[in-house]
């Protein structure tokens, strides 16, 4: 079983870094593989709803989010993790979940994920909010812990301050390794996927 973290931070050993390491850290004590995809600093074009992903099979931009949906398709887990920035994630982050998701979203149906947010302050329940929708949207199983999934600092050092937000990082990690042995179990005695129905209505009389 593998999960993968993303990191959607500009910064790779940031704030949001330092959350998703003390996921990871209770992923592998679990027997979880992990890996900690970062999203990297660089522009990544928006969604221009060409559609072209339907006929090819991926997004028409091939870069990073294309190596991502790649990889998800062999994941069996999720940790997206974002910076709070004016009471929402990262914009880097949303352009790569809004294009991963669309050209790709069958390979996330059904598996377990979770949101994790650094902030200075505010904004996190917010932020949390948005990501969890990507998740719903998909039929996947979103993966809780014992407080809001958020740590707190404006910087590393005060990140690993933040007892009670590692302890909740920690604790997702224990609670999806947990749900992941759950769903592998299930499967082998017979238990599948449902297939679900899909019907789009536009609201127009």
């Amino acid at each position: 079983m593998k999960v993968i973290l993303v990191n959607g931070s500009s910064r790779k050993n940031g704030c949001t870094g330092i959350a998703l390491s003390e996921v990871e850290r209770a992923l592998n004590e679990e027997g979880i593989e992990s890996e900690v995809f970062f999203i990297g600093n660089q522009a990544i074009p928006d969604c221009i709803s060409c559609r072209k992903c339907r006929e090819f099979g991926k997004c028409v931009f091939d870069d990073v989010v294309n190596e991502f949906v790649e990889k998800a398709r062999r994941a069996d887990g999720f940790v997206f993790g974002s910076p709070v920035y004016f009471a929402h994630p990262s914009a880097r982050l949303l352009v790569f979940m809004d294009r991963a998701f669309y050209s790709g979203g069958n390979a996330f149906a059904f598996k377990p994920a979770v949101a994790v947010l650094s902030a200075r302050r505010a904004g996190t329940t917010a932020s949390f909010d948005v990501i969890n929708k990507y998740f719903t949207i998909c039929s996947m199983p979103v993966v809780s812990s014992t407080y809001w999934n958020h740590v707190y600092g404006q910087q590393p050092e005060e990140i690993k301050e933040d007892r009670e937000g590692l302890m909740t990082m920690y604790n997702i990690g224990k609670n999806m390794a947990w749900l992941l042995k759950c769903i592998a179990l299930g499967k082998q005695n017979g238990m599948v996927s449902p297939e679900n129905r899909k019907i789009l209505t536009n609201f127009i009389r």
